[in-house]
């Protein structure tokens, strides 16, 4: 597998390490080649490291890929060098093995660089796995790409080991993740100003640390930012936050002691999040912006999904899952239903039936 792999603090990083594991669970024999970073990975999963702009890594990486009967390329937009991230190009240009590309991104509005590199990488790949059916959609029907290649599987998520602790001192309403602008926190800062009426005293909890490359452009601005909208409309006390970058368990223990997760993206166009993966994972009813993955997910009834313009409606929707607890006791409900589905053995399991599909083609080939 070619990726960014821990101790890399990103959610590409968090996924493919719980990819890895479920692989190795069911028998695979895992090597991770872990794009660099400048810090080392104390996992025994890791075989080597891809340097950016240094064509010997590239050579290096790819032979290491080639030792194994089969190739999975992770691909976002800014994890490999080149425009767009095209030097990913030459590492599968080098390969002699079948391969996987798991598309992280499927832009609804690319740029010419970035639609050419999404369909050079598909037309080079025997199958590209994106991870919910409007992703399927997109690329299927809006990129020149062979649709007979695409699979949807789901994002995995770490299920719950624990039962949930009784929830007790203030209701917390809660979203995670790394910082920057296009969270939309502010909406729910905002909001929070007609929830002061309410018993109990809601906050709302806002953790994780800056995205590296925005902490890298512009510092903790946007972080800055929503505090001081917080102090400005009067809610200062009801809003926190922390910059921490959390284990698996310890995010786990957080999102199942929270009354509900909020999505409040600006995007509309977003068709994959772990963050709302997770939150159903760990049986949480969710309120989320209408981008597209949380539409597809939370249409069962896990949660409430409000149009990006409307503060309104995220205001009552908030204030719904406050006050109603047989609505939100529901929506658990129905979060606890669709968690196995979500869980690593599941989507491990579709990977490792789709490894040996490729395979069997490419046999049939020789």
């Amino acid at each position: 597998m070619l990726t960014s792999f821990p101790p890399t603090p990103c959610g590409l990083a968090t996924y493919s390490a719980g990819l890895a594991d479920g692989l190795s669970t069911k028998g695979a024999d895992v090597g991770v080649v872990r794009i660099a970073d400048g810090e080392d990975s104390s996992s025994t999963a890791v075989i080597g490291e891809l340097v950016g702009g240094s064509s010997s890594s590239v050579a290096d990486c790819t032979d290491l890929l080639n030792q194994r009967e089969i190739a999975v390329i992770q691909h976002a937009y800014g994890v490999y060098g080149g425009a767009e991230g095209a030097d990913v190009l030459d590492v599968v240009d080098g390969l002699r093995v079948p391969s996987i590309v798991v598309a992280h991104e499927i832009l609804k509005n690319p740029t010419a660089r970035q639609r050419s590199v999404m369909e050079t990488i598909v037309a080079k790949a025997d199958r590209v796995v994106v991870m919910s059916e409007a992703a399927n959609g997109r690329l299927s029907l809006e990129y020149a790409v062979d649709r007979h290649k695409v699979v949807t599987i789901g994002r995995g998520a770490t299920l719950p080991t624990v039962a949930p602790l009784k929830r007790a001192g203030r209701p917390t309403l809660l979203t995670w993740g790394l910082m920057g602008p296009g969270k939309g926190v502010e909406r729910v800062i905002d909001a929070m100003g007609s929830l002061k009426d309410l018993r109990g005293q809601p906050r709302y909890l806002v953790s994780g640390a800056t995205h590296p490359r925005v902490l890298a452009a512009d510092g903790e601005a946007y972080r800055e930012a929503c505090i001081e909208r917080a102090r400005s409309t009067g809610v200062a006390t009801a809003v926190s936050f922390d910059s921490i970058y959390r284990s698996t368990a310890s995010l786990s223990a957080l999102i199942q002691s929270s009354a509900a997760v909020v999505l409040p993206y600006d995007s509309t166009d977003q068709a994959n999040s772990g963050v709302l993966v997770d939150a159903l994972a760990a049986g949480r009813p969710v309120v989320a912006t209408a981008f597209p993955h949380a539409v597809e997910l939370l249409g069962s009834g896990a949660g409430v999904v409000v149009n990006h313009d409307d503060p309104e409606a995220l205001a009552y929707a908030l204030r719904r899952m406050l006050t109603d607890p047989r609505m939100t006791g529901d929506m658990a409900a129905e979060a606890r239903r669709l968690a196995p589905s979500l869980g690593w053995p599941v989507a491990a399991s579709a990977f490792m039936a789709l490894a040996h599909r490729v395979l069997g083609d490419r046999a049939a080939l020789v």
